[in-house]
């Protein structure tokens, strides 16, 4: 099932990343570059690398100026991440081209991929809660409150990954079907955000 590979991947890859811990490690990925296994090893990296961009851009003591570069990077990251996650959806509207949709199909909420952007987003979740759940210098009453917030991550992690493997064997059944539609993101255009083409 999908979501089996992409849980081990996604756990792989953080794992590769916490090796490091810098957000501007280069990526190594040894899965073929044809695979979905690769581009799900570079959409979890993409998004371990801003989740961690985001904690530093909450430190209350970060200089302004420097806080106002590290919210321009996770900008451009998030593009780099719709980008991705539309990118994976292309692997998939490519992979199920030949499935003739039955005449009572129905569309999904979301599109595979956008739920796969879920699960990585999960995976990170379970990597730091789990980490706060066990961390040594925080108090029983954290530890405990995190674990019960960790056994809630998982949980949900199953039900998302039970959902995936349903989807997808509809659409290839041809009981639901995919659409899918560019994220179509504005501020980071300077024709479309009215802060970018006004300032003339």
């Amino acid at each position: 099932m999908i979501s089996e590979i992409a849980n081990r991947i996604f756990n792989e890859v953080i794992t590769d990343y916490h090796q490091f811990d810098d957000i501007d490690q280069p990526v190594n990925n040894l899965y073929d570059a044809e695979s979905l296994e690769h581009l799900l090893y570079i959409k979890n990296w993409i998004d371990t690398a801003q989740w961690h961009m985001e904690d530093v851009v909450r430190n209350p003591n970060i200089d302004p100026v420097e806080g106002l570069s590290w919210k321009r990077r996770i900008d451009a990251q998030n593009q780099v991440r719709t980008d991705m996650v539309e990118f994976i959806d292309g692997y998939f509207l490519n992979l199920y081209q030949g499935i003739v949709a039955l005449p009572d199909a129905r569309i999904n909420t979301e599109s595979p991929a956008w739920a796969i952007d879920r699960l990585s987003i999960l995976a990170l979740k379970i990597y730091h809660m789990k980490e706060e759940a066990e961390r040594e210098t925080a108090s029983a009453a954290h530890r405990e409150q995190c674990g019960t917030k960790l056994n809630i991550l998982l949980s949900q992690r199953d039900d998302l990954s039970t959902s995936i493997d349903e989807l997808l064997v509809d659409i290839e059944a041809g009981k639901k079907y995919m659409k899918v539609y560019k994220q179509m993101k504005m501020y980071n255009d300077p024709s479309l955000n009215p802060v970018l083409y006004k300032k003339d």
